[in-house]
């Protein structure tokens, strides 16, 4: 290792160390803790720590450009998609103020984008070509107890006319005939109603006149009262005619409630669905789902579609499972197997096309509903539940990953806690085999301390990093948690990384860059002090981790080029290094896809190598449940773990 000469900034830190550790000695304890926070600084400066645990950095945001990264989403162009839409901000959603901004890290510019609707808790999936599927955001925001001041609720519009299709916008009155009036709060279309025809015979065989059926179709909008205070609260079903429609409308399109009350209105969701496109830097329309959807999971399938799981529909109830799949090639969406999950479910896919769930998610839904895990064959609709999950009342904000490489079918989760705003945390990790005949989950190593919010990123080099969190909901009680540890899949054991700067709870996001780095964003504190007296801000900072492996010498590092952008019929790649002797294993890796530490995009997939003089070449499984179509980032890894950059490659379906 070179000489390290201390630079006269570090000398003098040292110095002005050492005479406050003097002044605390003799009459001043409060500079112990500065003194402490200043030889902390120093020593996580120096190049023997770098080399052991990393190191982080804070990104120069300019102001301009600060966000509330809700979500986040490497795309192939190595640059980071970061949308924020009302970014939890009644005030911005009030004004119709939607971000997204995309980063370069490589250069660390950054563009804002024009952004459509409010995707703050959408979902968001890689797509086969590169593009990022978004569907789902937000409607309305929620109305807590005590500050409902008109009575709401569901009202279901019929329409019985099998000739036209209504459409009634926002501010649409009904009034039942009582008197009682309700203002829907969002456009809503009715189509026109099923009409069928049969035909019958007499007891000799006479045919007789065709007859018509008629089956009324019903959409469904969220109503407030004309009025406030409780005296519009209904707990009776109703008949609700429509102000403003006459004649044959008048007869044939109605409203109907059972319950109208003055509780808590949560979030509503939207049925928007953009793709957006890495090149062209912009969202485009795409046809909306059929049911609204806030906070929602989108996977992709082993064939290139995606399934749209649970959220909270367009009144605020979490979907009973009715759940949909998206076709890239037809741009519009159909009716998936129907199964419940709560909000934010993590499905992983699985070798075979199953999907695992192994009881991640990120929140809404009865706690006794959902929340065990198992393997669901969409083919079949059929559920099958996995035993051995220690702390099953706490895997909600638990974070979830299909440890490396995918060919080892091991889903691990890390961390979580008790239902809503509960104080429970847990420290418990647990792994699970797929392959074996009965698999259950095992028991693996403690985090240090009880985790929510725990981000966790797969590495080249086949660890898994994980950081932050905190020990209570949202942060609360001053609780975020500034530690990071990496997990050893082969060893089962965690080992330290440098800590991090910035807390991260609730609304927050890490991914893996091109360049070996791990980038985090977000966080949404409840409060900003311990005693919870201090309403907390969102947490703007960007910070990049450096692992240790970048700090090994740069001279030494894996190369890898000049490849194609597709593998050959066989799966193959072929790619320029100076010395493949150094690269003794290659990784191909899915660009993440995260928000509320929900990332079921990302993965590692072993690949076999070869070496030639000059350059490598790996080879691609043909396995789709294995491999997904769409792009990946190579990874060539010398035997001490360090990673090449990235080079890009598409796996078509």
């Amino acid at each position: 290792m070179p000489y390290y000469s201390p630079s006269k900034r570090q000398k003098k830190t040292v110095m002005g160390v050492g005479a406050v550790v003097i002044l605390a000695g003799l009459n001043a304890p409060a500079a112990v803790g500065f003194a402490e926070e200043q030889y902390h600084e120093y020593k996580i400066s120096q190049p023997g720590y770098k080399a052991k645990y990393g190191s982080w950095n804070t990104v120069d945001v300019p102001e301009e450009f600060r966000t509330n990264a809700i979500h986040a989403a490497l795309l192939h162009t190595g640059k980071v998609l970061i949308v924020a839409g009302s970014g939890n901000s009644q005030k911005n959603f009030d004004a119709g103020t939607f971000d997204t901004i995309l980063w370069n890290p490589a250069d660390d510019s950054f563009k804002k984008i024009p952004t459509p609707e409010d995707f703050f808790c959408s979902g968001h999936t890689q797509l086969p070509d590169g593009r990022l599927l978004v569907a789902g955001g937000t409607a309305r925001y929620e109305v807590l107890d005590g500050a409902v001041t008109r009575a709401g609720g569901l009202m279901r519009v019929k329409n019985e006319s099998p000739d036209k299709e209504v459409t009634l916008k926002k501010g649409t009155r009904f009034r039942s005939p009582t008197g009682k009036t309700y203002i829907s709060q969002f456009d809503v279309k009715i189509p026109k109603a099923k009409r069928t025809f049969e035909k019958s015979y007499t007891k000799s065989g006479v045919m007789k006149p065709w007859k018509t059926k008629v089956k009324a179709a019903e959409e469904r909008v969220f109503v407030e009262a004309a009025e406030e205070g409780d005296a519009s609260v209904t707990e009776k079903q109703a008949q609700y005619e429509i102000e403003g429609l006459r004649g044959k409308d008048a007869d044939n399109v109605y409203g109907l409630t059972e319950k109208i009350d003055m509780e808590k209105q949560d979030f509503q969701g939207i049925r928007a669905a953009y793709e957006f496109d890495p090149v062209a830097e912009k969202y485009i329309p795409v046809d909306p789902m059929a049911k609204a959807r806030w906070y929602p999971t989108l996977v992709t399938l082993q064939d290139g579609k995606v399934l749209a799981v649970s959220g909270l529909d367009e009144v605020g109830v979490v979907d009973p499972g009715d759940n949909e799949i998206y076709d890239p090639a037809t741009k519009k969406w159909k009716k998936g197997p129907f199964r419940y999950f709560p909000t934010y479910p993590a499905l992983f896919l699985t070798k075979g096309g199953k999907l695992f769930y192994p009881a991640s998610n990120a929140g809404y839904g009865p706690a006794e509903k959902g929340r065990e895990p198992g393997l669901w064959d969409l083919e079949n609709n059929t559920f099958e539940k996995v035993p051995g999950l220690e702390d099953m009342d706490q895997t909600e904000t638990s974070a979830s990953l299909l440890l490396p490489p995918a060919q080892d079918q091991k889903v691990m989760i890390l961390g979580g806690g008790g239902v809503g705003e509960s104080d429970k945390a847990t420290a418990r990790t647990a792994v699970i085999d797929l392959k074996e005949d009965d698999p259950e989950f095992r028991t693996g190593p403690d985090l240090p301390q009880g985790t929510r919010y725990l981000n966790s990123v797969i590495m080249p080099d086949d660890t898994v990093f994980t950081s932050g969190g905190s020990y209570d909901y949202r942060g609360r009680g001053a609780s975020n948690i500034l530690k990071a540890q990496f997990y050893d899949p082969s060893a089962d054991r965690f080992f330290t990384a440098a800590d991090p700067s910035v807390g991260r709870n609730y609304h927050s996001e890490a991914l893996l860059l091109p360049d070996g780095r791990v980038a985090t964003f977000g966080s949404d504190s409840l409060f900003g002090d311990k005693d919870n007296t201090k309403l907390g801000k969102f947490e703007q900072r960007m910070e990049v981790y450096t692992p240790p492996y970048l700090y090994r010498d740069k001279a030494d590092r894996p190369q890898l080029s000049n490849g194609p952008r597709e593998p050959d019929g066989k799966g193959r790649a072929t790619f320029e290094s100076a010395d493949p002797s150094k690269i003794v294993k290659a990784r191909l890796m899915r660009p993440s896809a995260v928000t509320h530490t929900t990332d079921v995009e990302q993965r590692s997939i072993a690949l076999d190598l070869k070496k030639s003089g000059n350059s490598v070449t790996v080879t691609v499984p043909e396995d789709r449940t294995l491999v997904p179509p769409g792009w990946y980032m190579v990874f060539g890894v010398d035997g001490e773990g360090t990673p090449s950059e990235a080079q890009w490659i598409h796996v078509a379906k």
